[in-house]
C-alpha cells in the first residue's frame, strides 16, 4: 500500500489526539506515537503467519504470544499491547473496526505506550484474505 507507514501513523495519532470513550471508559487525549521498525517486524511476522497458515489469533500456532514475538525482535519493552484484525482491506476500514471495539480502542488510547508498529499481509487462499497486526509498546 502506498504511503502505508505515514497514513497509518497519521490515522492512529489523529485518533489519540482527542479524548475518546472506549466502551464505558473515557480516555483523555494522549501524545502521538512514534513508528518503530522492530514493532513493525513483529507485526508483519504475525500478519504473514496468520495469512499463510489461515488462522486468526493473538497466539501464534507455535504457541508464542505477542509479547514473546516482540521480544524476539530485540525490542526491550516495559509496556506492550496488540490489536489484530482480519478481513478489512484498507487502513481506514481496520481503524474504524478497532475504534469501535472497546478493547482495541483502549489499546490505541493507552497512555502507557509510546511506539507503534503496524502491518498487514494478504493471502488469496485464506479465510479472511487480509490480516492486520498492530503492536503498541513502550521501551524499557
Amino acid at each position: 500500500m502506498a504511503n502505508f507507514q505515514a497514513d497509518a501513523l497519521a490515522q492512529v495519532n489523529a485518533f489519540r489526539a482527542q479524548p475518546r470513550t472506549c466502551g464505558s471508559t473515557t480516555y483523555p487525549a494522549v501524545p502521538a506515537l512514534a513508528w518503530n521498525d522492530k514493532l513493525t517486524q513483529a507485526a508483519y511476522g504475525h500478519s504473514l503467519d496468520m495469512a499463510t497458515k489461515n488462522y486468526f489469533s493473538h497466539t501464534s500456532q507455535d504457541g508464542r504470544t505477542f509479547d514473546q514475538r516482540i521480544s524476539a525482535t530485540g525490542y526491550t519493552w516495559s509496556s506492550v499491547a496488540e490489536n489484530i484484525a482480519a478481513g478489512p482491506r484498507t487502513m481506514s476500514a481496520v481503524m474504524s473496526g478497532w475504534q469501535a471495539s472497546p478493547g482495541h480502542c483502549a489499546n490505541i488510547m493507552s497512555g502507557t505506550v509510546t511506539q507503534i508498529g503496524l502491518s498487514c499481509a494478504k493471502s488469496a487462499g485464506s479465510t479472511y484474505g487480509t490480516y492486520w497486526t498492530m503492536e503498541l509498546a513502550k521501551p524499557r
